[in-house]
């Protein structure tokens, strides 16, 4: 039996501060227990819902193992205290694990088979190493035809900015940007909307006393921005992954902690509980690209989403592009002609930070709150994701 689609709307948007790994503010703190605190909060944004009409909880994960693994979506919805009704799922992207989360959830509510989900994300890199802690990749990926599947990260993205010709001094200036930005929206209170305030529990012996002291603190900004970046210090660090090479760890993403979460619904549980929509999921799509310049990605993905959306880009107000590296950021927009004005207006992953599994949700939670606060139409969020793929999400401000 056909049936015409039906509009999913997120009406509710949250994420952690983002941490730096391996020795940043969340380097004992449990992945599970910051989903569990991204969970709780999207959750007082829609006091007026019925938690029972929530039927599933889907969670982008990188490196779904250790402390984030056993299913952790399902370990994350009972321990936040929802439903047992609820139920929960883990899925792997890599990079865009949080973005296919949430176009999973949309796409159940659009075909009607759900009227209110969960889209989330979450990735701890100081407790579980990129990799995961017993990584074993099958012997035929590093065969001539398939040596692109076992590149690292890093030579990728050197390939980008060789085959793109990206500069070292643009990749370095790219990447003080992002700090100058992000810093400025600190100071403008740009996040405070979109951020879940995450208590920091301490624990350490006094020998002498033979007691065990505990402390507590409270973090609500990201970790990663530096407002003493400049130039001249970017410039001296040295490439990391080719000797020759240009890229360089800070003109790179940093490795960080934090988790993101999203409720989404159908028309109906809008009126129903009489809840206000953040805005309407609108078109979802992901594209492979040869994985050896996996960077590159987004290309082909962002104007799959447009046509699907019946959109151009000329229609976008504000783009989240993960800013995995500098190289591929820069190449991507300079291949689609994307507007420099558009593009991380308040900071990227190079700056804030970038916790694999849980961009994906976190950067919609930015974009969506960013719509409203400046009174924006359309927003995207895209990413390059590992072993050569792109994805792209657009979303509409109502």
């Amino acid at each position: 039996m056909n049936k015409s689609l039906q509009d999913a709307y997120i009406v509710a948007a949250t994420r952690t501060p983002i941490g730096k790994a391996p020795r940043g503010m969340f380097r004992n703190t449990r992945p599970d227990d910051l989903l569990v605190a991204v969970l709780r909060s999207a959750l007082a944004q829609v006091a007026d819902l019925d938690p029972v009409v929530i039927e599933d909880a889907i969670v982008g994960c990188s490196f779904p193992e250790a402390e984030q693994g056993l299913n952790v979506a399902r370990m994350a919805v009972l321990l936040a205290g929802l439903p047992k009704s609820v139920g929960g799922a883990t899925v792997n992207r890599y990079c865009a694990s949080g973005l296919t989360a949430l176009a999973m959830a949309a796409d159940r509510i659009r075909c009607g088979e759900a009227e209110c989900m969960i889209a989330a994300g979450v990735e701890s890199m100081s407790l579980v190493p990129m990799m995961g802690h017993w990584p074993s990749i099958n012997p035929l990926a590093v065969t001539d035809e398939n040596l692109g599947m076992a590149y690292g990260m890093g030579l990728t993205a050197e390939k980008v900015a060789s085959e793109w010709h990206v500069s070292r001094e643009d990749q370095d200036l790219f990447a003080l940007a992002s700090h100058q930005k992000a810093i400025a929206g600190q100071n403008a209170g740009e996040f405070a909307a979109e951020t879940t305030p995450i208590e920091i529990v301490q624990r350490s012996a006094d020998l002498a006393q033979g007691s065990v002291v505990v402390s507590a603190r409270t973090v609500s900004q990201d970790e990663g921005a530096r407002a003493d970046s400049s130039l001249e210090a970017l410039a001296r660090l040295k490439p990391v992954f080719a000797a020759r090479g240009s890229v360089t760890a800070g003109n790179s993403s940093q490795t960080s902690d934090g988790a993101g979460a999203l409720i989404l619904a159908s028309e109906a549980v809008v009126k129903r509980f009489g809840l206000t929509p953040l805005a309407r999921f609108v078109s979802f799509a992901v594209r492979g690209v040869p994985p050896e310049i996996m960077g590159i990605g987004p290309k082909e993905a962002i104007p799959a989403a447009l046509k699907s959306a019946g959109l151009s880009l000329k229609d976008i107000d504000w783009i989240e592009l993960n800013e995995a590296f500098a190289a591929q950021s820069l190449a991507v927009m300079r291949e689609l002609g994307l507007d420099p004005q558009k593009v991380n207006p308040i900071g990227g992953a190079i700056a804030l930070g970038h916790p694999l599994g849980a961009t994906g949700a976190i950067r919609s939670a930015t974009l969506v709150h960013a719509l409203r606060r400046r009174a924006l139409r359309y927003g995207m969020v895209t990413m390059c994701v590992g072993t050569g793929m792109g994805a792209a999400g657009i979303f509409e401000r109502v």
